[in-house]
């Protein structure tokens, strides 16, 4: 049975930067384009001692995800939640990012929780 998702195979062929524009505009793609430039520079963003403690894990809509070690390191990043959309917007462009939402990961049961 064909996969609906799949493109149509073509016998001409197509040129990349064609194949790239269309990649660019999918928005599962480009949420995740926009995560990976940020999540590279991520220290800069929040330091270094709070990026080992507080991973950038997506982005819904203009919503940071972020997933802190503990409920003290979340209420860190809650408290430079400014300082991060800041941070984050000179990296991606004005207007990338809005705000931020803190999950703790719950080390002994291996599963997030909103905090």
């Amino acid at each position: 049975m064909p996969r609906s998702s799949r493109p149509e195979r073509v016998e001409h062929p197509l040129e990349l930067g064609a194949i790239l524009e269309e990649m660019v505009v999918d928005p599962k793609l480009a949420a995740g384009m926009l995560l990976g430039s940020l999540a590279r520079r991520w220290a800069e963003v929040v330091g270094e001692r709070l990026s080992a403690e507080c991973a950038l894990v997506g982005i819904e809509g203009s919503v940071l995800v972020i997933r802190a070690s503990s409920a003290a390191w979340a209420t860190q990043i809650r408290f430079l939640a400014r300082e991060v959309v800041r941070g984050s917007n000179a990296i991606l462009g004005k207007g990338a990012v809005d705000g931020v939402r803190v999950v703790v990961w719950d080390a002994r049961g291996g599963s997030e929780r909103g905090a």
